[in-house]
């Protein structure tokens, strides 16, 4: 058994709960965790917002710790290394996603890092809100030794994000990238962008953030409810990276875009409204995109790129028993730009 934090129902919060976690398979890599970043996903598993979580939920898919034990099989890990989890822990293995490192895109449906269903033992994942976690060798990361381990969490699911679609698409030196919203996300788009060479601008509804967007790399900021700011940038972007969680209007945005133009989503989207207008994009070539994480081999390739560019995601620390008040701060937008637990916090407890 290992100490781990829980919620029970939706309405519980989080507590100390005890998981196990099973013996070692041949090709499995037991991992103490000493870090693990806090997801909006994490609250909507915990408060059963998109309605399929199974309890108890122990959250948790930015994970970093220590390896302590490897299975019979395992040559790429040994004690000690430190190594990285993120947002999933198995796939099939077997279809064309799967041989392609696409294990995100797993034709059979990959298993999340946690709620979950086992491909052996049709047990219930359970994530990074624990002392351990034990994972095939296939869904581990190595971390750079140049990264900060703390602040490297987030990359597992933040980085991947929008590290993913930049480097899909073709990002390159001189392209102008929009960065639409300032969050977890945001801020992580906008290193990514500026790493591989594009000239980045930032949209925000919020005056507040200029500032701030200036400081995270960010070459020019639009406030995106200023029409005349809006028409000043029309037809001037090779790419949009939309990073925005909640229903908003696409329109605006597709025409900041050139001909032959793409607007990745990277934020969730129930639908659209009000619906596009087509003639945004039939008039002028453009495409709308969408991209979840990354498989496993691009996933170890930012990690590389970020130890090589010196990139990490602003955090904010926190113990574990301060959990639920971080949440509630979450969903306030009061954090920058995404909290990380301190799991030592919960070993001492």
């Amino acid at each position: 058994m290992v100490k781990a934090y829980a919620a029970k129902s939706e309405t519980s919060g989080l507590a100390e709960h005890p998981i196990e976690r099973r013996q070692l398979r041949d090709d499995d890599v037991a991992i103490e965790i000493d870090y693990c970043g806090v997801c909006h996903t994490d609250i909507h598993y915990v408060e059963i917002v998109w309605g399929v979580s199974v309890y108890p939920v122990v959250p948790g898919h930015e994970i970093i710790g220590r390896v302590t034990e490897v299975g019979a099989k395992v040559t790429a890990y040994k004690p000690g290394d430190t190594v990285g989890v993120g947002c999933l822990v198995d796939s099939c293995r077997d279809c064309s996603a799967c041989h392609d490192g696409l294990e995100q895109y797993c034709l059979n449906g990959m298993v999340p890092t946690y709620n979950g269903e086992d491909l052996h033992d049709g047990s219930v994942t359970y994530g990074g809100y624990s002392e351990g976690i034990v994972v095939s060798d296939r869904f581990v990361v190595k971390v750079p030794e140049s990264l900060d381990p703390a602040k490297a969490a987030p990359l597992l699911c933040a980085g991947i994000t929008t590290y993913s679609p930049l480097r899909h698409y073709g990002v390159k030196k001189g392209d102008k990238v929009g960065v639409i919203g300032m969050g977890g996300l945001g801020h992580m788009g906008v290193k990514f962008a500026k790493a591989l060479g594009a000239e980045v601008t930032i949209f925000t509804r919020s005056e507040s953030k200029v500032k701030e967007a200036k400081k995270q790399g960010a070459d020019h900021v639009v406030i995106s409810t200023d029409e005349q700011q809006m028409q000043d940038v029309a037809e001037s972007f090779d790419f949009m990276l939309d990073t925005v969680p909640v229903k908003h209007d696409l329109n605006p945005y597709l025409n900041c875009l050139k001909y032959d133009g793409t607007h990745i989503i990277v934020g969730l989207l129930e639908s659209v409204e009000p619906p596009l207008e087509a003639g945004a994009l039939v008039l002028k070539r453009r495409v709308i995109a969408g991209s979840l994480i990354g498989g496993l081999p691009e996933t170890q390739e930012m990690l590389d790129f970020c130890g090589e560019h010196g990139i990490h995601c602003d955090v904010e620390m926190l113990d574990i028993e301060n959990i639920n008040e971080a949440y509630e701060r979450m969903k306030k937008g009061d954090v920058k730009y995404r909290f990380v637990i301190d799991m030592n916090s919960l070993k001492k407890k």
